[in-house]
């Protein structure tokens, strides 16, 4: 079954508190959509990758691939106003067969194994994503008050979320609703069962100056 893959990329970096939106900022040499894009290409060179990228910093991106010499094949579809259509507008760029992984181009550390457990179970059910069990204490707050929660009955949500073509086409579909949160929840309202695989504990979203720090660390300690 052929596999695709849509790089979502279209953060301002506004909790980063930089001018340069986040998936741009370098971290050990490379911009960090960069690092996200080699790591599909490690797993499956002949894996299609489209970027989804906004309009406005396409231009960038290709001054960033001439400055650092990055020729890894992938094709670029502009974003849209909410990840919902941005992702909508890639996917009107694939065919109707296959699956697809949609992942954050700001995880720049998701590991092969845990796109492989992906791929391996949405082939059999139609729709997988990784998840990590929480580590610290949960409390649900209220307009009062809060209140503890067992976090046994919670999991922390990652990308690569991997869905059946026909599948997530099909969720796309429908109307843009706030809550949906990420492809999980948009395939979830067409009652499509999500199954659920195991994640790493490296694959964080970039989104504030500390994850800057963890990403470097990290990404130098896996190149050493």
């Amino acid at each position: 079954m052929q596999k695709y893959v849509l790089i979502v990329a279209g953060g301002s970096g506004k909790r980063m508190e930089r001018g340069l939106p986040k998936q741009f900022i370098e971290v050990y040499g490379l911009p960090i959509l960069m690092h996200t894009m080699n790591q599909f290409f490690t797993f499956d060179p002949s894996m299609p990758l489209t970027l989804i990228l906004p309009e406005k910093q396409q231009h960038y991106w290709q001054i960033l691939c001439v400055k650092h010499n990055f020729t890894l094949p992938h094709q670029i579809c502009p974003g849209g106003p909410e990840r919902f259509f941005s992702v909508k507008n890639g996917l009107d760029t694939l065919p109707d067969k296959g699956l697809v992984a949609v992942h954050d181009g700001v995880r720049p550390l998701v590991s092969n194994e845990t796109i492989k457990r992906c791929f391996q179970k949405a082939k059999k059910t139609g729709a997988a994503i990784p998840v990590m069990p929480l580590s610290e204490s949960l409390r649900q707050t209220t307009p009062d008050s809060s209140i503890a929660v067992d976090r046994n009955n919670y999991v922390s949500v990652q990308t690569p979320q991997v869905f059946s073509l026909e599948l997530l086409k099909e969720a796309y579909q429908q109307e843009f609703d706030a809550h949906f949160t990420d492809d999980a929840s948009v395939v979830e309202k067409l009652n499509h069962p999500i199954h659920l695989v195991e994640g790493n504990p490296e694959n964080i979203k970039i989104t504030r100056p500390m994850d800057l720090l963890i990403a470097e660390a990290l990404i130098k300690s896996f190149k050493s």
